[in-house]
């Protein structure tokens, strides 16, 4: 299994990509948000600061003895790709070579029995510890706090990635947590099965991040989420471990599965998993519909959600994001015949009468994949409760156009942040009732919230995740940034955006999990009762709290 090319140390992705928007994107980008007149790339490897090392030599033999030589890495490079994950503030201090928190060690485990050993050593030397899979949180996930311990260390994960059992007959595998998300697909994919989860991380994403912070894949409407593929899993914590097998169901007492996905690191190390694999679909169909407005989108996507008919994919852009979508693509379309289409496009949604209220249109992808009798049955369902709605059926090319993209969302930000734009996302979902009133008020509290911060920008939103009762909302904005003042501008939004989601009783995250974003408002969505009774669970797993101090229970950002 080969391993993904080392991630860039400043942003996302493979170091060779080339930038993603062109110059007619960059042109298109410059009439509706306030590009910086001169680029700011990021500073040189070298010329990033960190902390000195807060391990005593003494300590540093103990854990070159336990781990190997190869098992611990204190080098500058290592310390820096260990020093952030890949959120807004997590790039920001690294472009500007200013990290605000740097592991002193990074350490490589190859088997529980040096997993074990490790934590134990920890809590006995009040080291903080904090497991690192992808290193692609978004939330403050893999923050290499310190809190009130001697030191702090990065657990990466990736040499616990072995393909330990493929019960083919039972469709359950069993994996090592650091296993990344491509190379089991490619795994399975030669035994014609799959996994099927495909979060935007899932370039870098390991799968045993993906349990510890609830992750939900792109085809989680028809696949569901991590969650729901976990079968078993094992967590090393400094008290001892758990090891729950896999089954398909159980009644004996709460659901510690469920308890234990989401735990961000706090517990413990997640360090194996079975997950519940699939065959592998014979045909797939990804097509683009146009909807009038967005109510009738959110119409035609309840109704698929609830009468039987829900595609795999299923993501409705609002008036924004489909004005910028659309956009976009016509800026990049280089090929004249890609234009002719366009223009074909356009002309035949107006004589269809979707030109007379253009801003109020509404894209949704729709994605259908399984056997082939059983996909063209779901399909004709669907576009059968569809045509109540009224859309315009555009085929495959935009469902195309998507999969190809839809990876690239973090490059693109990337480039942005070169030109001195705010890029941020945010997510929650709510009731098919409750949709449109949050969409509405946390769109409207990020607008004013930039507003505010005199950088006014672009807001805009997706549905998808759907479900019977409802569905995912997924936010992003766009606005130049307030040089010199970056923490603070993305504070604002945050706080607005979030205090928006809580008073309209939607949830704090869908998918993105806690981290050190969330960590101050988690106690206002759950209660402080279940607060409690977490705070109680980590002091009996980690009576030392020297897992991933500062996230999910406590705050570091606030």
């Amino acid at each position: 299994m080969t391993e993904p090319p080392a991630m860039r140390w400043w942003g996302w992705g493979d170091p060779a990509r080339p930038p993603v928007l062109s110059k007619a994107a960059l042109r298109l980008l410059r009439e509706h948000v306030t590009l910086s007149p001169r680029p700011r790339p990021p500073v040189s490897l070298d010329a990033v600061v960190l902390p000195e090392l807060a391990l005593p030599e003494d300590l540093l033999g103990r854990l070159r003895d336990l781990l190997g030589a190869e098992g611990l890495r204190v080098d500058h490079p290592e310390r820096v790709r260990h020093a952030a994950g890949r959120g807004y503030l997590d790039l920001v201090g690294l472009r500007a070579g200013a990290p605000p928190a740097a592991p002193d060690a990074i350490a490589l485990p190859t088997d529980h029995r040096q997993l074990r050993a490790l934590l134990e050593l920890a809590a006995r030397e009040s080291i903080a510890v904090i497991p690192f899979g992808g290193g692609t949180s978004v939330v403050g996930g893999v923050s290499p706090l310190r809190a009130n311990h001697r030191a702090a260390i990065s657990l990466d994960t990736r040499r616990l990635s072995a393909i330990h059992r493929l019960d083919a007959e039972s469709r359950i595998v069993t994996v090592g947590a650091g296993i990344r998300a491509p190379a089991l697909e490619g795994h399975l994919r030669a035994a014609g099965l799959t996994l099927g989860h495909h979060p935007q991380s899932y370039e870098y994403v390991s799968l045993g991040g993906c349990v510890a912070t609830r992750s939900s894949g792109q085809a989680s409407s028809g696949n569901g989420s991590i969650a729901k593929m976990l079968l078993g899993l094992s967590l090393a914590a400094p008290a001892g471990d758990i090891d729950l097998p896999p089954v398909p169901a159980t009644a004996a007492g709460p659901g510690l599965r469920e308890l234990l996905t989401g735990s961000e690191g706090a517990l413990g190390v997640i360090h194996e998993l079975s997950l519940r694999v699939r065959a592998a679909p014979a045909e797939r169909i990804c097509e683009g519909v146009l909807f009038e407005s967005f109510q009738q989108g959110l119409r035609a996507l309840r109704a698929l959600a609830q009468e039987h008919a829900m595609p795999e994919v299923a993501r409705l852009s609002d008036p924004s994001e489909t004005w910028l979508s659309l956009s976009l693509a016509d800026a990049s379309s280089h090929n004249l015949s890609a234009r002719l289409r366009q223009r074909l496009g356009r002309a035949y949604m107006g004589l269809r009468g979707f030109g007379e209220n253009a801003s109020e249109r509404c894209l949704a992808i729709l994605g259908f994949e399984g056997s082939t009798e059983e996909l063209h049955t779901r399909r004709a369902r669907a576009r059968k409760l569809l045509r109540d709605h009224a859309p315009l059926f555009l085929g495959r090319s935009p469902g195309e156009a998507w999969l190809r993209s839809r990876f690239q969302a973090p490059y693109m930000r990337d480039d942005l942040l070169t030109h001195g734009v705010l890029v941020e996302t945010l997510e929650t979902a709510t009731t098919w009732s409750n949709l449109p009133t949050v969409h509405r008020a946390v769109t409207r509290a990020i607008a004013d919230a930039l507003a505010a911060q005199a950088t006014p920008g672009i807001v805009m939103c997706h549905v998808s995740h759907l479900y019977e009762t409802g569905a995912s909302l997924y936010f992003t904005h766009i606005a130049p940034q307030r040089e010199g003042a970056e923490a603070e501008q993305w504070l604002a939004v945050k706080r607005a955006a979030t205090e928006a989601i809580l008073e309209h009783s939607a949830t704090l995250t869908h998918h993105h999990a806690v981290g050190l974003d969330h960590a101050p408002w988690l106690q206002r969505e759950i209660g402080p009762t279940a607060l409690s009774a977490l705070q109680a669970l980590k002091a009996d797993l980690d009576p030392a709290a020297v897992m991933n101090p500062g996230k999910l229970l406590l705050s570091a950002r606030g």
